[in-house]
């Protein structure tokens, strides 16, 4: 088993969900084996206007044949492993390329750049992770200054030096997963609560505004940002009891088991519809409303 790069674009021609599938043509094969039961580092192209770089990884459970396409093949991405990365990693930086990899005896970025799939060091892995996750202050929930947060008490663990390995372990801390979510989210909507619209900014220069699942961790729901929405404490509450959900179109529903649906209306911001990230990519995925709408919300 190795780590390995899988290319992918929003616009891509190829049949690709990055937290469940990613195609490939067959000629790949041979180098997509190569990672079956190990790690991946999803790309962005240089070439994508507004590039995100390195985005996200995600353990690939096995590889089969495309059902529909016979000269292609799905690397089938094992549930709960994919995460967005809370820091995008460019391709450079400060003239430097991250994926030493990539390098000749030259110096000079060889024609492995190019390839769709390709093999991935663990020092590169290690580099591109330890940049992906970014730093912890980033990203932590807001909390008073005087109200110790339970579960990091102690001092963070400095990233430098940490194998391969190390960072897998990183990645499928339940911890460090929520904090990346978090701050993937935030970032999609400009830290400002999709439902009241409302962007408060605390005294510590932190937004008063939460990371929330739509289809939860505990019911299979993944840690990408089309499961996630940013709202408020209370929006938040609201959310994850039924008392408000969401139509197809965006809709904000109130449900009539609210005991004041009026307070809550009012509420809600003037479209009555959640303000969406910018981003297609980013919006919530259909299938999580859906879903949030048949088995949380309160008809």
């Amino acid at each position: 088993m190795a780590f390995c790069v899988f290319i992918h674009r929003t616009d891509s021609i190829y049949d690709d969900v990055p937290s469940e599938r990613h195609q490939f043509p067959k000629r790949y094969l041979s180098r997509a084996q190569q990672c079956e039961g190990d790690w991946v580092v999803y790309l962005e192209p240089t070439k994508v206007k507004d590039t995100k770089g390195s985005f996200a990884v995600a353990k690939v459970q096995e590889i089969i044949p495309d059902p529909g396409n016979q000269e292609m093949y799905l690397d089938v991405i094992e549930p709960g492993t994919y995460l967005d990365f809370g820091d995008e990693v460019p391709f450079r930086d400060q003239g430097s390329v991250i994926e030493q990899g990539l390098l000749n005896d030259q110096g000079n970025i060889s024609g492995r750049a190019q390839a769709a799939v390709r093999p991935l060091s663990p020092a590169d892995f290690a580099r591109i992770v330890e940049r992906g996750l970014g730093h912890d202050e980033d990203i932590l929930p807001r909390v008073d200054p005087d109200t110790p947060f339970e579960g990091f008490s102690e001092a963070p663990q400095p990233f430098q030096h940490l194998t391969a390995r190390d960072r897998v372990t990183q990645i499928t801390n339940r911890a460090i997963r929520d904090r990346n979510f978090r701050k993937t989210v935030l970032r999609a909507y400009g830290e400002r609560c999709a439902i009241t619209g409302l962007r408060l900014i605390n005294g510590g220069g932190r937004a008063e505004v939460e990371a929330a699942h739509i289809r939860p961790v505990e019911h299979d729901g993944p840690d990408i940002v089309s499961n996630g929405i940013a709202l408020s404490g209370t929006a938040h509450w609201m959310f994850d009891r039924g008392l408000v959900g969401l139509d197809d179109d965006m809709t904000v529903l109130v449900s009539r088991q609210a005991n004041d649906p009026d307070a809550v209306r009012s509420m809600i911001n003037v479209t009555a519809k959640l303000i969406a990230p910018q981003r297609l990519a980013d919006r919530p995925r259909a299938e999580f409303v859906r879903w949030h709408r048949e088995h949380v919300f309160k008809h």
